[in-house]
């Protein structure tokens, strides 16, 4: 069963997933994501998360996708204890705008958007590759995709991102397989 950072992990790839697939993802696209992951809409309305948070909460989501792309766990680690001390992060309980108790780890209830997601989402990894004493990560190996996906548990890391992406891989592989053994002169099988 994923441990308790898994949720604010799985916001964060989700995020940085959508601004890899779309760089300029919009303000709304932003907010919807974030929605998604338990944030109350009158929080990530217009008034909440403006034009100019949603840019800076690309750029920070350019910033951990550096680090969900990192294949080497020590570089990786290094990465994020760099984003933690950058952002200031230390853990503290939050209860605000209806919210049960929480931990944050943010500089304060006046953090930005873009702190609290970079802060939150370093912090979330760090404790995956903590738990896992690997990396809890990578980017889908199913050609076209690029996707970031987590890691679920112990055992073999996961190199796709969906069923789907294994599924098309796996098939794509068979294929190709075929079609080198039908080759005049390839070895029989």
């Amino acid at each position: 069963m994923p441990g308790s950072g898994f949720a604010a992990a799985r916001r964060a790839v989700d995020v940085v997933n959508a601004v890899r697939a779309g760089p300029g993802a919009s303000r709304g696209q932003l907010a919807a994501l974030l929605v998604a992951h338990g944030e109350r809409p009158a929080d990530v309305g217009p008034a909440a998360l403006t034009e100019a948070d949603a840019e800076a909460l690309r750029a920070a989501a350019g910033r951990l996708a550096e680090v969900l792309t990192e294949t080497d766990v020590d570089r990786a680690a290094e990465a994020l204890n760099a984003l933690l001390a950058e952002c200031g992060a230390r853990p503290r309980l939050s209860r605000h705008g209806g919210h049960a108790w929480h931990l944050h780890v943010d500089r304060g209830e006046d953090a930005s958007w873009a702190e609290w997601f970079t802060a939150s989402g370093a912090h979330a990894l760090a404790q995956l590759l903590s738990e896992h004493g690997a990396l809890a990560w990578g980017v889908c190996a199913a050609p076209g995709c690029g996707r970031c996906h987590l890691t679920h548990g112990p055992g073999s890391p996961r190199r796709h991102c969906s069923p789907a992406c294994a599924n098309r891989a796996r098939v794509a592989a068979h294929r190709r397989r075929r079609a080198a053994a039908r080759r005049p002169g390839a070895p029989e099988s």
